[in-house]
């Protein structure tokens, strides 16, 4: 069965992400919104999107985070009966064109995890795509390969029995940790991936909730936690490769 959805987790976004619906819906894709304690008027907006056919909304009493929206919002698509999820980000970074792309791959290959891998334009902040660099080297590190490019871009179609059988079973990142350590521990479980490149663009007026000091200190935590996960797994991985 391929019966797909989106999930975007919002957080105080009201000004993107009626665009980035309607995008979606022009797609054919229901939409599952997550209401990460956004404050008044986003919490408005988001009620009034909700009010559209085949959009739903998940209200959360408290912020969460990025990761736990997330999570939220996989798992009240597979209640709703969808079989994958794409994840989209709220604030228009994220190419919509290539919906029907990552559509298509994961329709050819249901058991994939479909997986953004970002060309950026010039509006990227500098910092930001230089400190890409080291997660992408301590991602090699924690999987023991190089097969995940890019950890870091959220828009992915995620098969939700894969990707919720883990998210049930071990404690993730709730922040903006959450995307590079699920694609790890998916890798640990040897989870089918394919990437497609697609598009990445910074608005000049987006919102951005990323905190400079906080989430690389969480980031960096996450990739100390993963690397003593790979020692204790490194005999398990490199055996199963070696099956091959």
């Amino acid at each position: 069965m391929h019966k797909p959805c989106a999930v975007i987790p919002v957080y105080n976004h009201e000004r993107a992400v009626p665009a980035v619906v309607a995008e979606l819906r022009r797609a054919g894709l229901p939409c599952v919104l997550v209401d990460d304690a956004s404050h008044p008027p986003c919490a408005e907006v988001l009620r009034q999107l909700a009010g559209e056919p085949q959009v739903f909304l998940v209200t959360l009493s408290s912020n969460q985070g990025k990761g736990g929206a997330v999570m939220a919002g996989l798992r009240e698509a597979a209640r709703l009966g969808f079989s994958h999820a794409l994840q989209v980000d709220a604030d228009g970074q994220h190419d919509l064109a290539d919906i029907a792309t990552f559509l298509a791959q994961s329709q050819a290959h249901p058991q994939a995890l479909i997986c953004g891998y970002p060309q950026y334009d010039a509006s990227v902040p500098k910092g930001r795509l230089y400190a890409r660099y080291l997660t992408h080297v301590w991602v090699w590190i924690n999987s023991l390969s190089l097969a995940i490019p890019d950890s870091m871009c959220g828009f992915r179609v995620y098969p939700l029995p894969a990707t919720l059988a883990l998210i049930d079973s071990v404690q993730l990142g709730l922040r903006m940790d959450f995307d590079t350590e699920i694609l790890v521990r998916l890798a640990w479980r040897e989870q089918p991936m394919r990437w497609l490149p697609t598009r990445v663009h910074y608005p000049r007026d987006g919102v951005s909730h990323f905190r400079l000091v906080h989430d690389n200190a969480l980031i960096s935590r996450m990739h100390a936690r993963l690397f003593f996960g790979m020692l204790l797994r490194a005999p398990l991985i490199l055996w199963r490769r070696w099956r091959r």
